[in-house]
C-alpha cells in the first residue's frame, strides 16, 4: 500500500498540484493531508486527485470550516483506518500518543519522522516551501514488515525531484 502524506500548502495551489501529480506517478493510491490547504482550490485539488484521500483543519483553515460536509476535512486529532491500519491524523502536534499504527502531523514546515514502541509518527515537511526554498512531500509504502518512507524534495523552480528513503522493521502489536 502506498500513500501520498503532504501538510502546509499554504495558498500554493501549484505545488500542491505538483506535489500530488510526483507522488500520483510514484503509485500512490490514498492522499493524506496534515492540514494548512487555506483555500478553497487546495480541497478541489485532493478531491480532483482521483485518489481517496482524508484531510485535517489547521491553523490556517478557519475559512474551510464551511466546506466539511463537501470535502473530507476533519477536526483534529481524526482518527481512521487503512486496510487495518490504525491512523491519528492531525495539523498541530499536541497529541503525540501511541495509540495507533501511524501519527501524522505537520504545522512544524519541518519533515520528521521516527519509529517508537510500535508507532511511527510522520511530518511530511511543507509543500508551500515557505520556511525554506524546498517543496517536500512523503510516500508511504507500508508491507507486511516495513514502514518504507520516500521524502521527496525540491526547489520550487526545479522539475527534478530528490528522493530519500527511510525504513523501519514494523513490530506487531496486538494492542493496535
Amino acid at each position: 500500500m502506498k500513500i501520498a502524506i503532504i501538510s502546509d500548502s499554504h495558498r500554493k495551489t501549484t505545488l500542491t498540484q505538483q506535489s500530488i501529480d510526483h507522488l500520483k506517478s510514484k503509485g500512490a493510491q490514498y492522499i493524506i493531508h496534515a492540514g494548512d490547504l487555506e483555500i478553497k482550490e487546495n480541497l478541489d485539488i485532493l478531491k480532483n486527485s482521483g485518489l481517496i484521500y482524508v484531510a485535517v483543519f489547521g491553523n490556517n483553515d478557519y475559512n474551510l470550516i464551511q466546506y466539511q460536509n463537501q470535502y473530507k476535512i476533519n477536526k483534529e486529532p481524526y482518527y481512521f483506518t487503512i486496510k487495518n491500519i490504525k491512523f491519528k491524523l492531525m495539523h498541530i502536534p499536541a497529541y503525540l500518543t501511541p495509540e495507533t499504527d501511524i501519527v501524522i502531523f505537520g504545522h512544524t514546515h519541518i519533515f520528521e519522522h521516527q519509529y517508537k514502541a510500535g508507532t511511527l509518527y510522520l511530518n511530511p515537511g511543507e509543500i508551500c516551501a515557505r520556511e525554506k526554498d524546498l517543496t517536500e512531500s512523503v510516500l508511504l509504502e507500508i508491507t507486511n514488515n516495513k514502514y518504507i518512507i520516500n521524502r521527496y524534495f525540491k526547489k520550487p523552480s526545479d522539475d527534478i525531484w530528490n528522493h530519500e528513503i527511510f525504513e523501519y522493521e514494523r513490530e506487531q502489536q496486538n494492542g493496535k
